[in-house]
C-alpha cells in the first residue's frame, strides 16, 4: 500500500508540473523570449519554438496531464475498495477530486501565473522533449478534433491572427501604468501613442497653416527682404512672386546671411538667385512616409497642396518630431499661449488648437478624423457657424463660444465633466 500511495503522490507532483507547465508557457511574455533569444539566451529560445508550435505543446501537455491523472485515480479507487468496499469508488472520487484541484491545478497554475517567464524558462528543456515523443498521438489527436469541430461547421485556420500586432501593442501602452496624476507616464504613454499613429496621421492635420506660415515677396527690395529674413524665427521662408500661391522657391537665412558677408556687408544681394527649389507634397501623405522622405532627401522643410495644387501651408521635420515628443520649444520660438487653464478647471483655448495636442495633454478621446482643430471640431459637430455666447455638448465635454473673428471661431472654453465627490 505504501508503494502505491508514493506512486499517487508522484503523478500528483506530475500532474502539478504538468498544469503549471501549461499556463507558464503560454502565458510567457513574447517580446521578453524574443528579446532573450537574441542575447543569446538557449532557454528562450526554446520557449519561442514551443509557442510557435502552441496547438502541439497543449495537446502534448494535456496528454501527459490526463494520463497521469487517470492513472492516480485507479490507484487511488483500488487502494479504497480494498478498504471500504464499492463505498471506496465514492471516497476515491471525492479525495482524488480535491488533491486534484487544490494541489495539481490551482497551485502550480497560481504560481505559474506570477512567475510566467521564470518557470517558462526553466521547464522549457523538459517539456520539449515530451512534446516530440507524443507528437504522434497530438497529431492523431488534432486531427480528430478537427473533424468533428467540422461536423459542426467550425474550420479552424492555422496561423489566423484576429487581432492585429498594433492593436497588442495599443493595449500594453494603456496598460502602462505609474503613479496616480504621474506626468511623467501620461507624457511616456502619449509618445508611444503617437508613434503608432505615424502612419495614419497625414500631413494636413499637423502642418501650419497658409494663413500663419511667413513668407517674403520677391518683388520687394533686397534689403526689405533680408530685414524680413532676419525678424522671423524660422529659418527656412518661402518666397512668392506676384501672388502667394505662386511660391517659386525656399531662402536660407543662412544663405542670406552669407551672401551679405561675401558680398562685403552690401544688402544689395539676389534673394531669387539664392532660393532652393520649392518641394511640394500633398496634404494626404502620411507622417511616417514623410518623415522618411525627409531623411532620404536630407531635407526638413516641405510645401502642401491640396487636391487642387493649392497651397495649403508648410510641414517641416520639426513638426514631425514635435508629433511624437510635444513642443519642442527653442530660444527662437514665439509663444503662441493657445491653452490656458481657468480657476474654475475649464480651459480656455484658441481655434486653431489641434485636437490632437488636447488629447495628448488631457489624454481624451475626441475624434480627428473630420477636423484638425477645436474650431472645426465645433463646426462639424454643430453644422452651423455659432454665435458667440451659444454651448454645445459634445464627448461629455461643453464648448462655449467666446470669440469669433467674421466667419471664424477664434476662441473656445472647454469645461471637462466635473469628478464626483
Amino acid at each position: 500500500m505504501l508503494t502505491m500511495l508514493a506512486a499517487i503522490a508522484v503523478l500528483l507532483i506530475l500532474s502539478a508540473f504538468f498544469s503549471g507547465s501549461e499556463t507558464a508557457l503560454t502565458g510567457a511574455s513574447h517580446p521578453l523570449m524574443h528579446q532573450l533569444e537574441q542575447k543569446g539566451n538557449r532557454r528562450a529560445q526554446t520557449v519561442n519554438k514551443l509557442q510557435e508550435g502552441k496547438g502541439r505543446l497543449i495537446g502534448a501537455i494535456l496528454i501527459g496531464n490526463n494520463l497521469v491523472n487517470i492513472l492516480a485515480s485507479a490507484l487511488a479507487t483500488s487502494i479504497l475498495i480494498g478498504m471500504f468496499g464499492e463505498a471506496g469508488i465514492a471516497y476515491a472520487t471525492i479525495i482524488m477530486t480535491a488533491l486534484v484541484v487544490m494541489f495539481a491545478e490551482i497551485l502550480p497554475k497560481t504560481y505559474a501565473l506570477q512567475n510566467a517567464d521564470r518557470t517558462a524558462l526553466r521547464i522549457a528543456p523538459i517539456i520539449r522533449p515530451l512534446v516530440f515523443v507524443l507528437s504522434p498521438i497530438t497529431f492523431a489527436t488534432q486531427w480528430v478534433v478537427r473533424i468533428a469541430l467540422r461536423i459542426f461547421g467550425v474550420h479552424l485556420h492555422s496561423g489566423e491572427d484576429f487581432v492585429s500586432k498594433t492593436d497588442e501593442l495599443r493595449g500594453a501602452i494603456e496598460l502602462h501604468q505609474g503613479e496616480e496624476d504621474d506626468e511623467t507616464v501620461q507624457h511616456e504613454r502619449a509618445m508611444l501613442r503617437s508613434v503608432l499613429d505615424l502612419a495614419e496621421v497625414e500631413v494636413g492635420e499637423i502642418m501650419v497653416h497658409r494663413k500663419t506660415v511667413a513668407m517674403v515677396n520677391a518683388d520687394e527690395p533686397a534689403a526689405e527682404i533680408v530685414s524680413q529674413v532676419l525678424a522671423s524665427p524660422h529659418t527656412r521662408l518661402p518666397i512668392w512672386r506676384d501672388q502667394p500661391e505662386n511660391v517659386i522657391g525656399v531662402i536660407h537665412a543662412k544663405e542670406v546671411l552669407r551672401a551679405i558677408h561675401d558680398n562685403d556687408g552690401d544688402l544689395d544681394i539676389d534673394i531669387e538667385a539664392l532660393a532652393t527649389e520649392a518641394w511640394f507634397i500633398p496634404e494626404t501623405t502620411p507622417l511616417l512616409d514623410q518623415l522618411q522622405t525627409f531623411r532620404d532627401r536630407h531635407e526638413h522643410f516641405a510645401l502642401v497642396v491640396d487636391e487642387y495644387g493649392s497651397l495649403e501651408g508648410v510641414v517641416t521635420l520639426e513638426d514631425i518630431l514635435e508629433e511624437i515628443v510635444g513642443d519642442i520649444a527653442d530660444e527662437h520660438d514665439i509663444s503662441v499661449p493657445g491653452l490656458r487653464k481657468q480657476p474654475d478647471g475649464s480651459y480656455i483655448v484658441d481655434g486653431s488648437f489641434t485636437i490632437r495636442d488636447l488629447n495628448r495633454q488631457f489624454e481624451w478621446n475626441l475624434p480627428d478624423e473630420e477636423a484638425a482643430t477645436v474650431a472645426g471640431l465645433i463646426l462639424h459637430e454643430s453644422r452651423r457657424i455659432p454665435d458667440i455666447g451659444q454651448a454645445f455638448m459634445f464627448y461629455g465635454l461643453r464648448f462655449d463660444i467666446l470669440r469669433r473673428q467674421r466667419h471664424q471661431i477664434t476662441a473656445i472654453r472647454i469645461t471637462p465633466p466635473q469628478p464626483a465627490n
